[in-house]
């Protein structure tokens, strides 16, 4: 676990913007809040990593809040505003990974 921004992050070999031994590219700067456990992974292979149960996406009864945290200005954002940042934070500007979008169910469930 390293505190990012005040915020327990959870994964493998975790940067202090996010950043994890699976995903580690400049653009890698979201921790995502599972459902299971309500807890932030810098990723979906660091849940499956470092916890001893099966990952569960974060439920739309709950997309009113916050499920995204930013790594790099610390923002937190629900699912909605997350999807909607087109690859970037809306507080800081940084650049997200644009590639998250294909595995998007793998975090937050879908219809």
């Amino acid at each position: 676990m390293k505190s990012v921004h005040g915020v327990p992050v959870y994964g493998v070999d975790l940067d202090a913007e996010t950043r994890c031994a699976h995903y580690d590219s400049d653009r890698d700067v979201v921790a995502l809040r599972f459902g299971c456990c309500d807890s932030y992974y810098a990723c979906h292979a660091c849940h499956e990593a470092v916890t001893d149960h099966e990952a569960q996406v974060w439920p739309r009864s709950r997309f009113d809040e916050a499920a995204v945290l930013c790594g790099v200005c610390g923002a937190t954002l629900t699912p909605e505003a997350y999807f909607d940042a087109a690859n970037r934070c809306p507080a800081c500007d940084a650049a997200f990974n644009p590639g998250c979008r294909a595995h998007r169910d793998r975090y937050f469930e879908t219809e």
